[in-house]
């Protein structure tokens, strides 16, 4: 795993944290040299500070995605709208706002990993939404025929959306069986990231049902 944190104090916080769930971590300080340090260590996960010298996070989160999809856990100082929405774009699972407890981002952590290794061992058919297909066992998606690279949070949310076509999912049904978060926080996590679907597969992806959800209808037009 690999911590990319310009906070002296922050980095080693989480280090400490992540060493006593029996995590390999390797820290770095500067944006530049986390990519750099991604491309060697090839790591699980990745916790990345928004605001770090040299590249910002999100350029670092852009340069670690296009090499290979890896699961980010942002973490920033801001709680806007958009720096949320910028950064799940460019590749981030998840998002926690400073200050958050060591507890929540352990708990955040796992719940990605856990997700990644369910989808991994049941891929389950390929399944297709109009003129996209969902293809589970390789965890690739094409759109009218061309790839389109997901990032692994948005390939999870679209395949359960697909696996339970014309049903309209709440946001705490999606948090439980996506993001594996069982207390109802993190909505808004959700919305970003159905609106960075609709970014990357086409506006009409994922109906909203306001003030339920949202669901996939095999009646979605090509």
């Amino acid at each position: 795993m690999v911590v990319i944190e310009d906070e002296t104090s922050i980095a080693s916080a989480i280090a400490a944290r992540l060493r006593t769930e029996g995590f390999r971590v390797e820290v770095t300080a500067d944006g530049l040299d986390g990519v750099d340090l991604c491309r060697r260590v090839q790591p699980d996960l990745v916790v990345l500070d928004l605001m770090l010298p040299g590249l910002d996070g999100l350029e670092v989160c852009r340069r670690v995605q296009q090499e290979r999809p890896v699961p980010v856990l942002m973490l920033t100082a801001r709680d806007s709208e958009a720096d949320v929405l910028v950064g799940l774009a460019l590749g981030a699972d998840d998002y926690l706002t400073k200050p958050f407890s060591p507890r929540e981002l352990v708990a955040r952590i796992h719940a990605i990993l856990r997700r990644i290794e369910r989808t991994l061992v049941f891929p389950g058919p390929m399944m297709t939404v109009g003129d996209v297909e969902v293809e589970p066992a390789s965890r690739r998606v094409r759109r009218a025929g061309r790839d389109v690279h997901l990032t692994p949070t948005e390939f999870d949310l679209l395949s359960w959306l697909a696996s339970h076509m014309g049903t309209v999912c709440t946001r705490e049904q999606l948090l439980a069986q996506v993001w594996g978060y069982r207390d109802g926080s993190g909505a808004r996590t959700v919305d970003s990231h159905v609106r960075s679907l609709r970014r990357k597969l086409g506006s009409d992806i994922v109906r909203t049902v306001h003030g339920v959800g949202y669901a996939l209808d095999d009646s979605r037009a090509c």
